[in-house]
């Protein structure tokens, strides 16, 4: 039970990031693509935006497709965590920590998952435990 429950904890995790990644990307889900999202970064501070925003849609899409497959779980978890700290830094730590206030809470929840998963391992049903990395 305990491997499938970290399965079905990396694949949610690990979809909603390849899925953010996408949006950064390719403008799939909503997203605005490179220019758009590189507009906005530029416009708080993050530059060159366009750069920034394609590294942190690879960061997020590598890091959600290896979180997902279990694969370098530990390598998945830092791209995780280090969008997500991004994000504190530029974005929600100024609002404080509630969602509803746009704060860092549910940043602070992924990079927890992550870590976790990361320090815990895989689990079972991951390539990380097929291939005995």
């Amino acid at each position: 039970m305990v491997a499938l429950g970290l399965l079905l904890v990396r694949l949610i995790v690990g979809l909603l990031f390849i899925g953010h990644g996408a949006q950064k990307l390719f403008g799939w889900f909503g997203g605005y693509g490179p220019k758009g999202t590189g507009g906005w970064m530029d416009s708080i501070g993050i530059k060159p935006g366009v750069f920034m925003a394609v590294l942190a849609g690879l960061l997020e899409l590598l890091g959600g497709v290896l979180f997902a497959l279990g694969l370098f779980t530990p390598l998945a978890a830092l791209f995780i965590t280090l969008t997500m700290l991004g994000a504190i830094v530029k974005v929600h730590g100024k609002n404080g920590l509630w969602v509803t206030a746009n704060g860092y809470e549910y940043n602070a929840v992924l990079i927890v998952v992550a870590i976790g998963i990361a320090l815990i391992g895989a689990g079972a049903y991951s390539l990380d435990a097929i291939l005995n990395i």
